[in-house]
């Protein structure tokens, strides 16, 4: 059992319970948002707890109940992770009911100085990993060190509005088993210039900077001396945080929306595929549905699905997504990682091995750039065409299900993604298969028949 002095009581992470020789022990004060400022000498003291795979320090150390925990993992992204922190010390929601959480992965840049530079209202913990554990581990020792109700996630780069903690918050003291998120209307922002960003982002930067002489300026002083530095170049100052200045550097990227789920409206009502709404980077949740549904899966490692399986799991367990443009945050662009599609499609082979289902299988089809509508829709006609014939069309069912499976698994194994589901001419189940197929569009499953020829003509 962990458990970390908090001036003569123990929280205990494990059931989120404070102890006193004892005695469980719950504070009993009025909330005031100004009496961390008047006590600011005493909260300041920093208390340390150290075990074999992280040490925590926390600073701003107090008893008041913690409404909102924020867990943010971050990985050698110093520069941007200190705007992120200031940004959230500016937020509308009382700063004495609200706890941000960073858990370092064993960066080895300057992200250990933040807890030494820091001065923010909230309750600031830093957990600096010994060894680096991958997004799912970290994010799942901060749930474990949560002691609010509420738990954000939010990237450690992520800029966030003054109303954004109450905004996320007022979804869930209005309903349960909510799932909250602002990814949906992403916004990226260059805050930093940066010598390894790829050919594109260099040119979005170059475009964006044009609408701020002071950008402008400080770009153009950037390339006469960048030859100098290989460090991350400034640009955006806490000052241009507070004027929101730094709004100009921002550009919009809808791809889910404009991939089909603006249709469904803010409750996702009747898409039949929701839990891709939750996106770690920016998201909300109860922690006790996670209690629930279960935390982040730790075989995922790397970038990507590890969010989208948690999700799965929540909407099994009768989750409501909820899409709110103003629990919107500022995504700070960085460079790419070359591996990152390779971790992509191992994370997403680990999710379709875990839950082979048709409504996992169908998101295959975004490798054939077809929209989250048609998968929609095709996932729809396959559960209507399954209710309507369930002892027949089996030839079929089964080959859809094998080749998008396939898809997922070539490319994990880098193969190319071709012969899907192969069989001789005139052999008795490719017979079978075709007389299927050439019923379908004249039933009405235009959508099913269309991504079946797509993966089977592969």
């Amino acid at each position: 059992m962990i458990k970390i002095d908090f001036y003569g009581f123990y929280y205990n992470p494990l059931d989120g319970k404070y102890y006193s020789k004892g005695k469980y022990y719950i504070q009993k004060e009025k909330n005031n948002p100004n009496n961390l400022r008047k006590t600011k000498n005493k909260i300041n003291e920093v208390h340390k707890s150290d075990n074999r795979l992280y040490k925590m320090i926390i600073n701003n150390n107090h008893n008041h109940p913690i409404k909102v925990s924020i867990i943010m993992p971050t990985y050698n992204k110093y520069d941007q992770t200190s705007l992120s922190l200031y940004g959230l010390s500016k937020q509308t929601f009382p700063y004495s009911d609200y706890e941000v959480i960073l858990v370092d992965d064993a960066s080895s840049d300057k992200t250990p100085n933040i807890i030494r530079e820091i001065d923010v209202p909230f309750k600031f913990k830093y957990i600096q990993m010994k060894q680096n554990k991958g997004r799912s581990s970290v994010r799942n020792i901060g749930i474990n060190h949560a002691e609010g109700d509420v738990l954000i996630f939010l990237d450690g780069e992520m800029l966030t509005s003054p109303h954004f903690i109450e905004n996320h918050y007022k979804h869930h003291i209005q309903e349960s088993n909510l799932v909250v998120t602002g990814a949906m209307h992403y916004e990226g922002v260059y805050t930093f210039i940066m010598p390894d960003y790829n050919e594109d982002q260099s040119a979005q930067l170059k475009d964006l900077v044009k609408k701020d002489p002071e950008y402008m300026r400080l770009y153009e002083k950037y390339e006469h001396t960048k030859h100098n530095s290989n460090n991350p170049y400034p640009l955006v100052k806490k000052e241009d945080i507070d004027t929101e200045r730094f709004r100009s550097l921002s550009f919009p990227n809808r791809y889910f929306l404009n991939s089909g789920l603006k249709h469904f409206g803010n409750r996702l009502n009747e898409f039949t595929l929701p839990y891709i709404a939750f996106l770690s980077g920016n998201v909300s949740v109860k922690k006790e549905q996670l209690n629930k549904s279960g935390y982040f899966d730790e075989t995922f490692v790397g970038y990507g699905a590890e969010d989208w399986e948690l999700g799965y799991r929540l909407y099994k367990n009768g989750a409501q997504f909820v899409l709110d443009p103003s629990t919107v945050a500022y995504h700070q662009e960085h460079p790419i990682s070359k591996q990152k599609l390779k971790e992509q499609w191992g994370n997403h082979y680990r999710f379709i091995k875990k839950h082979p289902n048709i409504d996992v299988l169908i998101l295959s089809l975004e490798w054939k750039e077809l929209s989250f509508m048609h998968m929609h829709q095709t996932l729809v006609e396959y559960n209507a065409l399954e209710e309507c014939f369930p002892n027949d069309y089996n030839e079929l069912k089964k080959a859809f299900r094998v080749m998008l499976f396939r898809i997922i698994a070539y490319l994990n194994d880098e193969q190319p993604v071709t012969n899907l589901y192969n069989f001789p001419e005139g052999s008795e189940e490719r017979i079978k298969i075709h007389q299927q197929f050439e019923t379908l569009r004249p039933l009405g499953f235009d959508y099913l028949a269309s991504s079946f020829e797509q993966l089977y003509q592969l």
